[in-house]
């Protein structure tokens, strides 16, 4: 069964900083030359200034850099617990069949090595904890190892409040830069990845819409 279309579709714009920065959804870039690619929530909500820098990613000729964003009803309280958990991935994203840590205990530095459901293009990945920012919850992730081919990978995913309602929902922002594999376009390894993060995202909502609830009614009983 498919799983179930985002609450919100936030577009992403990319911007090139140039001397006058301009909005393009794709850029080409020289052969051998590097880039800041800022990418910005438009127009429904904006991230925050004090973690916007952490999507600013520099890219080459043979890479590119995209993001997911998910909205959901759930507290930054119950996704991060969700989602801080580097030796649990397999918690929210269903493409992991299973984990463990190869070194480390789960500081900025660990190790870990994540075994991939069948039918994917790949088996296993090792990857390493990049950032874990408990305050402004920012987590972060590179893969430098596996039996895959998206090289130099690296993830970075941020919450902060919702605008909407009563601010107590969640923005998720997942972006993330990668190479280009040989054989494959920009845009093929674009929508590939993306659809695999845009799961990932919609997973953790529901399990934390779940655990917000759940916490709730406990809170709920103990009132009553």
């Amino acid at each position: 069964m498919p799983p179930n279309p985002p609450k919100s579709s936030l577009l992403f714009h990319r911007i090139n900083h140039t001397t006058t920065p301009t909005v393009t959804n794709h850029h080409d870039h020289l052969p051998g030359e590097n880039t800041n690619t800022t990418l910005f929530v438009n127009p429904v909500t904006t991230i925050p200034n004090t973690i916007s820098h952490y999507h600013t990613h520099p890219i080459s000729s043979n890479q590119l850099c995209s993001a997911v964003v998910q909205e959901t009803t759930a507290s930054i309280a119950a996704v991060w617990s969700v989602v801080r958990r580097f030796d649990k991935p397999q918690a929210y994203k269903n493409f992991i069949k299973s984990c463990s840590l190869i070194n480390g205990d789960g500081d900025v530095g660990t190790l870990r090595e994540v075994n991939l459901i069948s039918g994917l293009p790949a088996a296993r990945s090792t990857e390493r904890l990049e950032i874990l920012d408990e305050a402004q919850h920012v987590i972060s992730f590179s893969v430098v190892g596996g039996d895959h081919r998206l090289a130099n990978y690296r993830s970075i995913t941020t919450l902060h409040p919702s605008g909407e309602g009563d601010s107590s929902g969640t923005v998720v922002v997942e972006s993330y830069v990668v190479d280009i594999p040989p054989g494959n376009t920009k845009e093929d390894t674009r929508v590939f990845v993306d659809t695999i993060v845009r799961c990932n995202l919609q997973s953790l909502a529901q399990i934390a819409e779940n655990i917000t609830q759940q916490n709730n009614n406990d809170h709920y009983n103990r009132c009553s």
